[in-house]
């Protein structure tokens, strides 16, 4: 069996969705180096079914970035066009980098590597941590300090638990001093997968849609706390659909 499969992950693969949405009221085409390319159309329709949660985590994220100004964010999702047109017209300068399906092609690449090359399994790293590694090394290409904040949703219940470390550490550098995460975990495995994007400030738009890639760990409160013992503050908020949302600022 394959390691693929022992993930619960099928063969199928899509690419990645990256792009960056500069603030509403600025023409310039320029984009900072090591940032990714202008959005350009990049924003993803909509999918399956909605509904919509108030978002306490959300409020609070809000709160944090208020007064800041012309200030920069990550959004760990698919570039939604109304989450880009939400923070746009506040004056930030999105980037958006669709992990969860980064990590699924990424998979995708290494099982047809592994099956056409009969001494890439010696050559490579097979190990969780080797994967994390060499996924990182093609993933979240920033300067360092590069964000006031990050949009990192649920998508670590859904990573092999070495990624999410590292991926934590990664955005622990990527993120300037007093700067703020949100994050959701669930708090048992969901039977079915969502995507979030903002509808306003105190309210998220829920969009069930098809498995990327299964569920593979439900967080306890200590494990999140040394996920994140770099941040001064952590702050979550449960809500009745059993997900918690956290706010960290470092």
């Amino acid at each position: 069996m394959s390691f693929l499969h022992k993930l619960g992950l099928g063969t199928g693969g899509a690419g990645t969705n990256r792009s960056v949405s500069l603030p509403a009221h600025s023409n310039s085409r320029a984009r900072t180096p090591g940032m990714p390319p202008s959005a350009g159309g990049a924003a993803r329709g909509p999918e399956s079914t909605e509904s919509t949660r108030v978002s306490n985590g959300l409020k609070e994220f809000l709160w944090n970035l208020d007064g800041l100004g012309r200030g920069t964010l990550l959004d760990l999702g698919p570039a939604w066009q109304t989450t880009l047109s939400f923070f746009i017209e506040r004056g930030f300068r999105v980037s958006s980098e669709d992990i969860l399906r980064a990590w699924k092609s990424f998979l995708t690449e290494e099982e047809v590597r592994l099956r056409n090359d009969a001494n890439a399994s010696e050559t490579l790293d097979m190990t969780a941590s080797g994967r994390a590694t060499r996924f990182l090394a093609e993933n979240l290409q920033y300067p360092c300090t590069s964000f006031d904040a990050v949009l990192l949703w649920d998508l670590l219940d859904y990573l092999e638990p070495a990624l999410a470390k590292q991926m934590v550490a990664n955005l622990t550098e990527l993120l300037r001093p007093g700067g703020v995460i949100l994050a959701m975990f669930h708090s048992k495995k969901p039977e079915g997968f969502q995507r979030y994007r903002v509808a306003d400030s105190n309210t998220l738009q829920v969009i069930s849609t098809a498995i990327i890639c299964p569920a593979q760990k439900v967080y306890q409160n200590r494990e999140i706390q040394d996920l994140f013992g770099r941040y001064r503050t952590m702050k979550s908020f449960v809500g009745r659909d059993q997900l918690r949302e956290t706010l960290f600022i470092k």
